[in-house]
């Protein structure tokens, strides 16, 4: 393998408990020898690499690290028939940015089992402003369409909507032909999320519902809720009858506090999204998808390019819940 410096966001934890976080210069050598070394053009902020950045050891045991679960670029070298140098691929989720050294280095190495080739009709940008965003989005829509859902069924429901998976999901449905209403705490998002392709929007005490009735009355048709906690348990009470809920985020609480009824007495599905270890084929599919009729309008969605000397504010910003649509990570390596 190649010896190759790079710069690297890099995450430590010091003698008293507390992580530093820092951009420090590596040696391709110095990265895990998985089979598949990948020049990194862009990666994109997602809330997992805050927590990872931050040095939650539920999301990343061991440190020092360098956070990132997305990657796109070329491939520099491969012990795989199926990728050859100059590659454009894209590297999702599996371990990623958690144990592994991620897409805030610029340079990876992985397990061609995780490299997908770029589908045509993408940039390496266009699939980082996707990412596992995107990706998580694409994937909610994928569970509710097989679950039966339709947009003459009724309103979806998006929670969440201003965030990255939040917006993506509402450009994505709106595309399939849903009618979107957007749930969000910013007020001042209503214009962006339009754009986006919602019919309407609500507050999200809208969906905060602390009566502690089991059920409550219908709205909606179908939900992604990237929010958990208390928003997703007033989703599947406030279902129609066969409903299906997607559930892709907790980044409210992870706890869920419900009963039996919406199940038992309006038959609604609740359907758990893992993007980070979707089966390849599925993933695949979903990428040419993404890049193709679910491709959104790139240009309605909040983009911030930032470079790695920028993103620590971004982290810090997106755990705070500051963060409106998607920030993209763009290595500028020689």
């Amino acid at each position: 393998m190649k010896n190759i410096l790079f710069n690297a966001y890099w995450v430590t934890e010091e003698a008293d408990g507390t992580f530093k976080n820092q951009i420090i210069q590596r040696n391709t050598d110095e990265l895990p020898q998985n089979g598949v070394l990948i020049k990194v053009a862009y990666s994109s902020l997602n809330y997992k690499d805050a927590l990872s950045a931050s040095g939650n050891k539920g999301v990343t045991r061991r440190y020092p690290h360098t956070p990132g679960i997305d990657a796109a670029g070329t491939v520099v070298e491969s012990n795989s028939t199926n990728f050859n140098p100059d590659d454009e691929v894209i590297v999702t989720g599996y371990d990623l940015g958690m144990s592994t050294m991620g897409g805030f280095g610029e340079y990876i190495n992985v397990p061609a089992e995780w490299v997908v080739s770029l589908p045509t009709g993408l940039s390496l940008k266009e699939s980082m402003i996707l990412g596992t965003a995107g990706f998580t989005a694409a994937l909610s829509m994928h569970h509710l369409i097989r679950s039966g859902q339709k947009p003459e069924d009724g309103t979806l429901l998006v929670t969440g909507a201003t965030g990255g998976v939040g917006s993506l999901s509402v450009a994505i449905a709106s595309k399939l032909g849903f009618n979107v209403t957007a749930s969000t705490g910013k007020s001042d998002k209503k214009e962006y999320l339009e754009r986006l392709g919602a019919k309407s929007i609500v507050e999200r005490d809208v969906v905060d519902d602390k009566s502690g009735k089991m059920l409550l009355r219908p709205q909606w048709a179908g939900a992604i809720d990237t929010v958990g906690g208390n928003t997703l348990a007033t989703v599947l009470k406030s279902l129609k009858t066969h409903g299906n809920l997607a559930c892709c985020g907790n980044v409210a609480s992870p706890l869920l506090s419900t009963s039996v009824f919406p199940f038992i007495l309006n038959g609604v599905n609740l359907l758990g999204v893992n993007s980070a270890t979707t089966p390849m084929n599925v993933r695949k599919e979903l990428w040419a998808k993404l890049s193709g009729d679910w491709k959104p309008n790139f240009s309605s969605i909040e983009i911030d390019m930032v470079g790695l000397n920028q993103l620590q504010n971004k982290i810090e910003k997106i755990l705070q819940g500051g963060i409106t649509g998607r920030v993209v990570v763009e290595h500028k390596c020689s």
